[in-house]
């Protein structure tokens, strides 16, 4: 019986942020064809590092994985944007440092993953939705720099790759600024079921999918 596993961070989990609603992993169950299973590992919180945790939880019986992670690595750099810069050159420097960081982080997570021999997708990380245009513009500018990394990296292992930042396209599909509703993990959840369905793992090819 097929069986898909979740990791990562609340991207998955955000049960917390939908009360009275279904929840990603609810919502999955659901969307996926009746012999599939699907188990939650994903933790609210999480950050790169902590999906090598995640994997010894794994199901014995897990056939496909998919990984969505690298937000929450992403916010503790949000200090990033309220730093001075004598010039663009030193500000790119630090941005530069920082996604270099993220990208030894995530190609350590990545390769562990990899490691369990299944077949494996990631997400991109999805644009917040600030309320003050300026914090919303900058923390997007920002996000190119990791999401680049996430890009490259899925590439080089030939997985495929959810595009969050076209999935989640509405303000409706955000219970707050960085967490999604109940309608933006029923986006997911058909991006997920559709990448399942479609995608196939043995070419090592990397596809995205957007819906």
């Amino acid at each position: 019986m097929p069986h898909v596993v979740l990791l990562g961070d609340s991207i998955f989990d955000n049960a917390a942020y939908v009360p009275g609603e279904p929840d990603v992993i609810a919502q999955l169950r659901r969307a996926l064809p009746s012999a599939w299973q699907a188990t939650l590992c994903a933790v609210d919180g999480s950050v790169i590092a902590d999906v090598i945790s995640q994997c010894r939880s794994l199901p014995t019986d897990a056939t496909h994985l998919v990984v969505s992670a690298g937000g929450n690595d992403a916010l503790g750099h949000a200090g990033l944007l309220s730093e001075t810069a004598s010039s663009v050159a030193e500000a790119l420097g630090k941005l530069a440092g920082a996604s270099a960081r993220f990208e030894r982080d995530y190609r350590a997570m990545l390769q562990h993953v990899l490691a369990r021999k299944l077949p494996t997708a990631v997400c991109a990380i999805y644009y917040p939705r600030f309320p003050e245009t300026r914090a919303q513009r900058l923390a997007v500018a920002a996000l190119t720099h990791f999401n680049d990394c996430i890009i490259k990296l899925a590439s080089q292992a030939g997985v495929p790759l959810l595009d969050l930042r076209l999935i989640c396209n509405e303000d409706s599909d955000y219970a707050n600024p960085i967490e999604p509703s109940a309608a933006g993990g029923e986006k997911i959840c058909t991006a997920i079921v559709r990448m399942l369905k479609d995608h196939d793992f043995t070419r090592r090819r990397t596809e995205v999918y957007v819906r």
